[in-house]
This record gives structure tokens, sequence and C-alpha cells, in this order.
């Protein structure tokens, strides 16, 4: 880390700058994050399954002075070079000559110390989508990842040390690239899969081979791994904390998963401006026996967190009551990046808003019923509707476009878009498919495409999307 942070400060890279990353999973990941670190700089990392265009936006919008660039992307890196014209250095990972990372840092002086920050300097700019479609940069700042990372040790991991192990099966860019701070704190090594996409068989010979204690997952993740006959077939005795978070999970499911692995499951809630820091139902509170558990429950407070419910006008409400989940406490983030209308509607009233529907029972138990916005999670991901819907309508055939979300068996929830064609226009699912390649994320893509003569309409002229649910409810 000393020598990677040496060759950035070598090339220019100073205080306060933000450093654009966008790779694959592996070692040069972390070290770019502590590099940027030690040198004062603001880390940006992407999600590598992003498109070229979305990536430019991250590097435009975040402002980035320093690209990092896996060789297996040179067109994004191609893209993000002619949108921000504020990078004066590029570096690529994977391949070969004097700006490559591997070589970079084998041949720089190290930083003897860190310079100095204080809690409240951005460490990590998180990038979240909004409802408008639109990421935006959550603020993470060295205070509260420091936070943070007591946090996972106390309520998801505890007694976690250098004996352990944590196998990585998400992208380190987002809720991996936290979950592997605490490994990191107490010296546990981070295993990573040898490509890309998840591959369920090296995945469990891997949790034998290195005794792996923990890993981070999304409940699509967890089915996966628990569903696949490779879980039979090798010894996972070693596990103790199997994390999942992002999205309600199935009871059948969660008690599948119980059944193959044991009481090692913990669930959490929480998003990337609040670091994942909201609430956890530990093991000990999960049971396939449904009266001996709070079914439904994302949990209670995490430590140091409070939560509450809200109405529209920011009045507590009281238990049982339903109205938007808010939460405050050190692991909220510092607000967006060059965006203060949405930090201030999201902090309004003194507390971070999720946008997420539910209530609190008498015993402190969180349940999320619904989500404030047309927002759907796919796979553990965020998927946002106008995005979609923007991008569906750069097509000559399409006049009118909704996507919503609706349930899948295997995702969780799948977006179905309702399309209304021009006069006499004819499309098939793979030409829309074909349009949105190179457009938006695969994982955005909807899984099912529908023809109508029009979309039901409010009194104002928008479309309702209510009603275009329950329409689609009847078609099933």
């Amino acid at each position: 880390m000393q020598a990677a942070a040496g060759a950035l400060s070598a090339l220019g890279v100073r205080h306060g700058d933000r450093i654009l990353l966008h790779a694959r999973n592996s070692n040069a990941v972390l070290e770019t994050m502590f590099a940027s670190w030690m040198i004062g700089a603001t880390w940006v990392p992407t999600n590598f399954r992003l498109t070229p265009p979305e990536v430019a936006y991250l590097a435009q919008s975040s402002g980035a002075t320093a690209h990092i660039f896996d060789t297996a992307f040179p067109d994004h890196a191609a893209a993000a070079r002619a949108e921000n014209p504020a990078c004066r250095l590029e570096i690529s990972i994977g391949g070969s000559g004097a700006q490559d990372w591997e070589t970079l840092t084998g041949h720089a002086a190290p930083v003897a110390r860190a310079v100095d920050v204080d809690r409240d300097h951005p460490a990590w700019f998180f990038y979240t989508s909004g409802t408008t479609g639109r990421p935006k940069a959550g603020i993470l700042t060295h205070g509260q990842l420091e936070y943070v990372v007591c946090n996972h040790l106390c309520d998801l991991m505890p007694a976690t040390t250098e004996n352990d192990a944590s196998l990585v099966v998400a992208p380190l860019s987002h809720g991996a690239g936290v979950h592997a701070l605490p490994q990191i704190a107490r010296g546990a090594p981070s295993i990573l899969l040898s490509g890309e996409r998840l591959d369920c068989e090296e995945a469990w010979r891997l949790v034998e081979r290195h005794r792996v204690t923990n890993m981070f997952t999304v409940p699509t993740i967890l089915t996966m791994l628990t569903r696949h006959d490779a879980v039979d077939r090798y010894d996972h005795s070693s596990l103790r904390y199997v994390i999942y978070a992002g999205a309600p999970m199935y009871r059948a499911d969660q008690v599948h998963a119980l059944r193959k692995l044991g009481k090692v499951i913990v669930q959490y809630f929480g998003l990337g401006e609040v670091t994942g820091n909201i609430t956890v139902l530990p093991p000990h509170l999960h049971s396939e026996n449904n009266l001996e558990m709070p079914v439904g429950s994302c949990g209670f407070p995490r430590t140091g967190m409070e939560v509450a419910i809200l109405d529209d006008t920011g009045r507590l409400l009281d238990a049982g009551a339903t109205g938007e989940i808010c939460v405050r406490g050190p692991g909220v983030f510092a607000g967006y990046h060059d965006n203060p209308d949405a930090t201030a509607k999201a902090t309004a009233h003194g507390w971070f808003h999720t946008g997420d529907l539910g209530h609190i029972d008498a015993r402190g138990f969180v349940y999320i019923t619904g989500r404030a916005s047309d927002m759907y999670i796919s796979g553990g991901s965020n998927v946002y509707p106008r995005e979609i819907e923007e991008a569906l309508l750069l097509h000559p055939a399409v006049a009118e476009a909704c996507v919503v979300g609706m349930p899948h068996e295997k995702w969780g929830e799948s977006g179905t878009a309702v399309l209304v064609l021009e006069n006499g226009a004819v499309v098939t699912e793979a030409e829309m498919l074909s349009h949105l390649d190179g457009k938006l994320a695969k994982y955005k893509w909807p899984s099912r495409f529908v023809v109508w003569p029009d979309l039901p309409k409010s009194g104002y002229g928008k479309v309702a999307k209510r009603e275009v649910r329950h329409l689609l409810d009847k078609e099933v």
C-alpha cells in the first residue's frame, strides 16, 4: 500500500483529488483504495458491469483527476477520457508499460506516513442511483468508515480475528468492499473468485480449502449457492457468518439456506449512504420455525444507530404505524457530491430518508413493507425505471414506455416494460434487448416486454403505475 501511495504521489495525485477506478475484483482494487486514502485522495470505484456511457458519466460528475482502468475495458476508458476534461492521469491494470499499475507500484518509493485527514474528509464516493435514474455520489468520510468497521465487527461478525477468512462473491466497488474493511482491520484474508461471474462450484471449493468463516452476499447469490449441488460436496462447517443484504429474501429460500448451512446466516438492511448500517438480524434470531423468529423483519437497529418511522411531515409515528423508514447516527453519509438539493431532501427533519416504507413492532423489529419510489430491487441491485424508460424511448418505434418491477422467482423482482408503439410499428423482444445493449447494464434490462394500445393515465396526464401493475397482474 505504501508503494502504491508513493506511485500515485509521484505522478502528481494530491490531497483532495478524486481517483476513478473501473476494474474487476483483484488485489489492485483494494490497493488503489488504501493508496488513495494514504495521500488524502477520494476513491471513486464503479461497478464493472456498467456500460461505457454510464462510467463516462461517473467520471465527469465526480470530477476525477485520475482514471485507473482494467485493460479489459478499453471502450469504458475511452468514453471516460472523452467525457471528463478534468482527468490528467491514466493508469491501466493488467497491461504492460510504464503506466501500468503493477509496474508503477513495483518501482515507486513508498510513502512512509499517511497524510493527515480529519473524520469529515471524503474517503469514498459511493455511487447510488436516484429516483431520476441519474447516479449520485454519496460522500463517505474517513470517520464514518472507521465507525462502520467497528460496527460491522460488533454487529455482523463478532470475534473476527486473523484466524478467520472471508470469501468475496460480489463487486468490491460497493457492499463487498465495505465488508472487506473489517477483514483487513482484523488481519483476516479475503479470498477472491478466479473469474468475474459467480461460480458456485468454485465458491464452495474455496470455502473448504481456505476454511472460510464469513462472506457477504445478496439473497439471490445466497439462494444460488445453497441450491447448487456443490453445497453438499464440500465441507462448509467453518462458516460462522453468511451475511445477506440488499433485498428481502423469500421465506422458502431463507429456510432452505438454514437447512443447508445451519444458524450462520445474518441479514442486514442498509443503503450506500448509510454504508449498510441500519438494522441487523443475527444468526440466533434466524430459525426454520416461524414461531421462533420475527418472520419478514430485517432486524433491529444497529449499535449506535437510531431508526424511526416518520410521516410526510417528519412526525415520529408509533409502533405498528406505517411510514417512511428513516435513520440517523454516525453511519450516515456527509451528503451527495455537488447536489445540495438531493442532500437536503434526503436529510430533511434531521433524519436520512431511505425511501422505503415500513413499520417497527412493539419489540423494536423493523419491517419493510414497500418503497416510496418506483425503484425495485432485482438480484440485490437497485433499479430505477425512469432510466430504462428513457433508453427505450430512444427506439424509433416506441411512442411511450413504462417499466415496473414485478415478482420474479429467481431475481426477487424484475422489470416488465409496457410499450406503446408508433402507428403501424412492430417490435420484438430480441430487437428491444439489442437496442438496450451498450446503453444500460444488463441487470437493468427488463425480463419481459408487452405492447399495449395506450397507458393508463391520471387526471394530470401522468402514467398511473399502480394501475399498470394491477393490469399486468390480471394478465398473469
